[in-house]
């Protein structure tokens, strides 16, 4: 075999070896103790809105009697994590001279933002860590995936952890309160996957037409009509929505929120009369919290006509789209 030759071998041989042993993530969630196993082997992406809490110390009530220690407060990080602000991955945007906030970002704007964070190209899975002490940290976890799946990962190649730092913290794991030295990367965002967004073009169509379910994914007293949020222009829900309310999307595991098994949700939307097959665009206020109604119902039970309407009840109502309040 000439030296060419046998150079080329070797450089397949070796890239073949690496494909082989490259982490296979085992679904959409992982465990702490998953994460654990494998913290060398996947970028950890921290996501929260509060940056304080990333070098703060966890608080803990520690029982006299036994010593047990009972988290309190969220504080910490997964040590090796890139700090995220949730803040910041989406975008004030003028539709029809009407300023929306909270908006789906420009492919151009994510790219810059999670540059600016010093996510890098990588063959590593990625798994997506919120503090995890409520469904609106979990929630925040579901966004950014969404939004990395919009512009480009893989499925397959990201997770969130079920949790967040507070399971992580109750698995008596670690965390670090250092400050991240992260430095500007080189993330590209390669496409836009509109099979897995709504615009609000299409929910009008599909609520002439009857050709989608609709989940609305806030707080019950919103669906109803009895409060209505600051960034919405009116009360009430789509004509024909099924309520996914906050409180039935996660569960409380000690101090942390866990997404649920397929066949609990599969419960769960039986008793909210949601059909888990069906074309379905999850909504809510500004498409926050919908998004872990959409990571529901697209990840976890496997719908994959699942959509998520990011302009939510922000865009559609501020640009005097009609309401229901029964």
């Amino acid at each position: 075999m000439s030296l060419i030759k046998w150079m080329g071998a070797s450089v397949i041989t070796l890239a073949v070896a690496h494909a082989a042993g490259a982490t296979t993530l085992p679904g959409p969630l992982v465990t702490a103790q998953w994460l654990k196993d494998h913290q060398d082997e996947v970028t950890v992406v921290d996501i929260r809105d509060d940056m304080k809490t990333f070098t703060s110390e966890p608080r803990f009530d520690v029982d006299k009697k036994t010593g047990k220690k009972t988290l309190l407060e969220t504080g910490g990080h997964i040590a090796g994590a890139l700090p995220v602000e949730f803040g910041k991955i989406r975008e004030e945007h003028t539709v029809d001279g009407v300023k929306i906030k909270a908006q789906l970002p420009t492919r151009e704007h994510f790219q810059m933002v999670m540059d600016d964070f010093g996510l890098n190209k990588t063959d590593k899975p990625l798994v997506i860590v919120a503090t995890g002490e409520s469904v609106d940290s979990m929630d925040m976890a579901a966004r950014l995936y969404f939004q990395l799946r919009y512009f480009g990962e893989a499925r397959d190649k990201m997770a969130i952890l079920n949790g967040g730092v507070n399971a992580w913290i109750q698995a008596g794991y670690p965390v670090s309160t250092d400050k991240a030295a992260t430095t500007r990367g080189d993330w590209v965002a390669t496409g836009e996957d509109k099979s897995i967004l709504a615009s609000m073009e299409q929910v009008k169509e599909g609520l002439r037409n009857g050709s989608d379910q609709f989940i609305d994914a806030r707080p019950t007293a919103q669906f109803l009509s009895i409060v209505k949020a600051p960034v919405d222009k009116a009360a009430g829900h789509l004509a024909g929505a099924r309520s996914f309310p906050t409180d039935a999307i996660v569960k409380p595991v000690g101090a942390a929120r866990e997404f649920m098994s397929a066949e609990e949700y599969k419960k769960i939307y039986a008793q909210l009369n949601i059909n888990p097959s069906t074309p379905t665009v999850a909504y809510c206020n500004t498409g926050h919290l919908a998004s872990g109604a959409w990571f529901v119902s697209n990840e976890i039970l496997g719908n994959r006509n699942t959509r998520l309407y990011t302009g939510s009840m922000t865009e559609w109502t501020n640009l005097d789209n009609p309401t229901v309040s029964q």
